[in-house]
């Protein structure tokens, strides 16, 4: 999913968030999840400044896997969550935010149609 992700992105065919999305409906197609609910998400315009690949790994990871997402992210992120601070500190790169979002959705995530864990 990582490498989905990554590559979705790196081609510019959508933002950070909607990456993150797209990996996760190729995996879990039942999952019917649009990247265009994402289109907004990038560039810093997630909620609260989030990352928009975190944003987006948070709300597909269903309820209760959001903060062990966060706090798995801030760990590879120096403890940064927003796309400004991760920018300037250039800690990861962008795409690099695709890759540890979409890993720890894949870790983390309710699949749709399974119990959750």
């Amino acid at each position: 999913m990582k490498t989905l992700a990554q590559t979705y992105h790196h081609e510019r065919r959508g933002n950070c968030a909607q990456s993150v999305a797209f990996a996760w409906n190729a995996k879990h197609p039942c999952a019917e999840v649009s990247e265009e609910a994402f289109a907004g998400c990038g560039g810093g315009k997630a909620p609260g400044g989030l990352c928009g690949a975190l944003h987006a790994s948070c709300e597909l990871a269903g309820p209760g896997a959001a903060e062990a997402v966060k706090l798995g992210f801030a760990e590879q992120a120096g403890g940064l969550l927003t796309c400004r601070e991760i920018r300037a500190s250039k800690t990861l790169t962008c795409n690099a935010c695709v890759g540890v979002a979409s890993e720890l959705l894949e870790k983390h995530g309710a699949v749709p149609g399974e119990a959750t864990r």
